[in-house]
């Protein structure tokens, strides 16, 4: 028998990336619900800013899930999409957290998938960049 260790974000580690994403949309003056997720897809942190969407908060949970189930961003499902079957398509469509368009993007360390941020409440664009703002500033603290 074999046994599979698998490294995840710790809440500390998690709530920090949140705080990141956050700052980022309040300097955009935007509201917004953002999820982290560990590694198995369960949520460590959930922060909505007052006045976000209140479909933003499933939204969000579902993002974060989405990503880090496939391991890439939610947006990049698109191009995914267009290229596969229908089937596929609708396969993945009527799946109930599934989520395909941006906002949702892995947490890696060191290679490592290790969880997901999922981020909702502005455009998709703006969502998009919010975490990834958040990501590239946390990345930065971390040790080579």
């Amino acid at each position: 028998m074999a046994i599979e260790m698998i490294a995840s974000l710790d809440l500390g580690t998690a709530d920090e990336i949140a705080a990141l994403a956050l700052a980022e949309a309040a300097r955009a003056g935007v509201n917004i619900c953002v999820a982290v997720v560990d590694r198995a897809g369960y949520p460590l942190v959930f922060k909505r800013q007052q006045g976000a969407p209140f479909h933003a908060i499933d939204i969000a949970l579902d993002k974060a899930y989405t990503a880090v189930s496939f391991g890439f961003a939610t947006g990049k499902w698109d191009k995914r999409l267009a290229e596969g079957s229908e089937m596929l398509r609708h396969g993945l469509m009527q799946r109930e957290r599934f989520v395909s368009f941006g906002g949702g993007l892995p947490i890696k360390l060191g290679g490592a998938r290790v969880g997901a941020l999922g981020i909702s409440g502005g455009s998709e664009a703006q969502d998009v960049a919010f975490g990834e703002a958040a990501l590239a500033a946390w990345q930065e603290k971390q040790p080579l």
